[in-house]
């Protein structure tokens, strides 16, 4: 796809300074540039690459004013990083603007299709399926009987959605992520072995959820496991079964959340962070990398560490941890005086 700087212009509201009528095909960083692609300049230590760049169109704050002279068209906004952004966020949309059903799809007469829709080639699709207007549901996709996924959401390659789930509105599941396989319920016996408690609850994902890849959300055993809208989940993380999480928390990739816990609204967990089942994390917490939470959470809590505590207190403790041996030290050397 190729787009005149003007056009450009016009997307994100800004002012093209050089030659309109310039074609661009790619996106670049500006100490990468090369002919034929956009970049912006938004970090001033890279202020030097603006007069050596290649790129043909380059964006930058409305004050810039060059030293020397540039090769370069440029387009002048409020805030170029922001500018960027916009113009990335749009760039994307017209590249996933794709519509159709490929004839090599499986669809029952059952499922119900929206309006523009993409349906991609070898997705199968179960019974009673409703898929929304304008979502998209790229290959090797395969959706079990009874789902529903809203409109505008978007379904990658090879995602998983077991029966019965539900996908909201102005969804992203990423490749490989698995909606509603059987959360990890086994009784156990008086043999040593283990009888499977069958699981025939679903999961509910709300509007605006972002899921990344390989990343798994197990069905409820009874009841549902809810993703509130607005959650964004990063890859390779673990939902177990009958797990809530509230609206707009985020979830960061390796972390693993077990049975029947709730986690509030709001909430910032870091990476590879474990929370045990049947706790309750209250809304605003946020909790750092590789914490382990063994008990329940207050509201607007802070916390480190494994088991967690407050990450002032963790602090000030680790302080100490570092020291040990020197306290050690001092501590035996009093020893051995007191004994004298």
């Amino acid at each position: 796809m190729k787009f005149t700087a003007s056009e450009i212009a016009a997307i994100i509201n800004g002012k093209v300074d050089g030659n309109p009528a310039i074609e661009v095909n790619k996106l670049s960083k500006i100490e990468q540039g090369e002919a034929g692609s956009v970049s912006f300049l938004g970090n001033p230590k890279y202020t030097q690459f603006i007069y050596t760049t290649q790129a043909s169109v380059v964006i930058v704050n409305d004050d810039f004013k060059p030293e020397q002279e540039i090769g370069c068209t440029l387009i002048r906004v409020e805030n170029a990083y922001n500018a960027f952004a916009i113009m990335l966020d749009a760039y994307n949309k017209i590249r996933q603007n794709k519509t159709g059903i490929s004839k090599h799809a499986y669809i029952p007469e059952s499922a119900s299709i929206g309006e523009n829709c993409y349906i991609a080639e070898f997705v199968s699709i179960g019974e009673y399926v409703v898929v929304g207007n304008n979502s998209k549901i790229y290959p090797n996709a395969v959706i079990g009987d009874n789902v529903i996924i809203g409109e505008s959401s978007v379904v990658y390659a090879g995602v998983k959605i077991y029966n019965d789930c539900s996908i909201g509105s102005g969804c992203t599941l990423h490749a490989g992520v698995v909606i509603g396989a059987d959360g990890f319920g086994f009784a156990p016996q008086s043999d040593n072995q283990y009888q499977k408690v069958a699981q025939i609850g679903n999961v509910i994902i709300e509007d605006n959820v972002e899921i990344g890849a390989n990343t798994t959300i197990d069905r409820a055993t009874l009841g549902s496991t809810i993703i509130r809208k607005g959650v964004k989940i990063d890859n390779l993380i673990q939902i177990a079964h009958n797990v809530e999480i509230g609206e707009n928390t985020v979830i960061a990739a390796q972390s693993g959340v077990a049975g029947s816990a709730k986690i509030g609204k709001n909430c910032m967990i870091a990476g590879q962070v474990g929370i045990i089942g049947h706790l309750e994390i209250g809304d605003n917490v946020k909790i750092a990398a590789q914490s382990g939470i063994s008990t329940s959470v207050p509201d607007n809590a802070v916390l480190m560490g494994s088991p967690a505590f407050d990450i002032s207190m963790y602090r000030k403790s680790y302080v100490h941890f570092r020291n040990l041996t020197k306290l050690a030290d001092r501590l035996n050397l009093l020893e051995k005086k007191a004994e004298k």
